[in-house]
């Protein structure tokens, strides 16, 4: 049985393009039960700054003011990690997993047209260079009108646990490669729209950029203990970008 009698509502919009080439999508699709470290890259720098340090010298003087932070400030976050750690286990928690779920914060991407969030991972931290080097190049630079040689940036990869039964598009992709369109999106938002309204906790799927595997999540309720995986750097050199692991030392050119 595909989804068709998992979801109340059993039919997609089917408008121009759309009805001729994805058909009865959702009669065929399964679910694929994910048990696993996604990796999550994401614009950071590579080592930041604390944050009272400008108020003294002293590092007991900063742990202090985190405790002061910790009383008089409501907690949206709980840990059983010990109470001088909650506020850098909290802020990796909002870094890597809930500031896509975070309004306004919500942008249109391949599965949202801007009205919720959803937090995109992927399988090998390979996958996601070649994910975000795509967005960077052709849409923060290209808008800016800056992608030139030396331009850099630095990015930070989690991995980040998952557990949820994805809506599983990849046995899809031949027969409906609109899935991946390398730049339109007319067809896939319409059914993030739908898997958001009925309460699907995401999707999986193939990547655009290469063979790798890429999951949208929907609910942040299925993702845990995200761990900082490495920092990178990326730099525009002779048409193509470079990817550093370590300052100075080449990884990848893409």
């Amino acid at each position: 049985m595909g989804l068709r009698g998992l979801a109340a509502n059993p039919r997609l919009p089917r408008q121009g393009a759309w009805r001729l080439n994805v058909g009865h999508l959702f009669d065929t699709l399964r679910l694929a039960d994910i048990h696993q470290n996604l990796a999550r890259n994401i614009v950071s720098i590579r080592q930041s700054q604390d944050l009272f340090d400008d108020l003294s010298d002293n590092p007991q003087d900063w742990n202090i003011a985190v405790h002061h932070e910790l009383s008089t400030q409501p907690k949206p976050y709980s840990s059983d990690a010990p109470i001088i750690n909650r506020p850098f286990e909290e802020a990796a928690w909002i870094e890597a997993v809930a500031y896509p779920f975070q309004p306004p914060n919500w942008s249109q991407s391949r599965f949202s047209d801007g009205t919720f969030g959803i937090w995109y991972g992927a399988d090998t931290i390979e996958t996601t260079i070649h994910e975000t080097i795509w967005h960077w190049r052709n849409g923060l630079l290209a808008d800016a009108g800056f992608e030139r040689e030396g331009v850099r940036i630095e990015r930070k990869v989690y991995w980040v646990q998952a557990d949820a039964a994805l809506v599983d598009f990849r046995p899809a992709l031949k027969r409906i490669p609109e899935l991946i369109h390398p730049t339109r999106y007319d067809a896939t938002q319409p059914i993030g729209k739908r898997l958001h309204r009925e309460g699907f906790p995401g999707l999986v799927s193939r990547s655009a950029r290469c063979d790798g595997q890429t999951f949208g999540i929907l609910n942040p309720a299925v993702l845990s203990n995200p761990v900082q995986a490495c920092s990178l750097s990326y730099r525009i050199e002779a048409g193509h970008v470079a990817v550093e692991k370590e300052t100075g030392a080449g990884w990848l050119n893409i």
